[in-house]
Formats: C-alpha cells, sequence, structure tokens
C-alpha cells in the first residue's frame, strides 16, 4: 500500500467533500502522529481520524502552507 508522506500544514483533497454548508474537499493537517486532525477549509470544523483511515480518503497532496490558514473562532 502506497503512503502519502504529510507534514503539519499541508493542504490535502479528500476524495469526498466535508457536509457543510460550503462542501469543500480542502482540509489542512494541523496535528500529526498515530491520529491526524484535518480542518475543513471551508467552515473550520476539526475532524480526527486515524491514519489509516485518512490514507485511505485522501486523493492528493495540494501545497505545504507555514502556519494554520483558518484562525479559531473565540
Amino acid at each position: 500500500m502506497k503512503y502519502l508522506i504529510v507534514e503539519l500544514y499541508d493542504l490535502v483533497e479528500m476524495k469526498k467533500p466535508h457536509p457543510c454548508s460550503t462542501h469543500s474537499k480542502i482540509f489542512q493537517v494541523i496535528r500529526l502522529g498515530t491520529d491526524l486532525k484535518i480542518q475543513c477549509q471551508g467552515c473550520g470544523n476539526v475532524i480526527l481520524m486515524d491514519r489509516d483511515t485518512f490514507n485511505h480518503r485522501v486523493k492528493k497532496f495540494i501545497e505545504h502552507a507555514e502556519a494554520p490558514l483558518f484562525k479559531k473562532q473565540k
């Protein structure tokens, strides 16, 4: 099985859109480890998933960012 090398703050495109009002397929990786946290770039919701699920659902790598792109709401 081929695994995608992922770094912190990478932008990735998923196979299916997020079920929010924007239906965005673009997510940013905000935490790495056994589990990954990805943040929807449309609505800002955070999703936690294990690495195997992530590798199965990711479609392609888009670009690397140096910092979070979506600001947290207070």
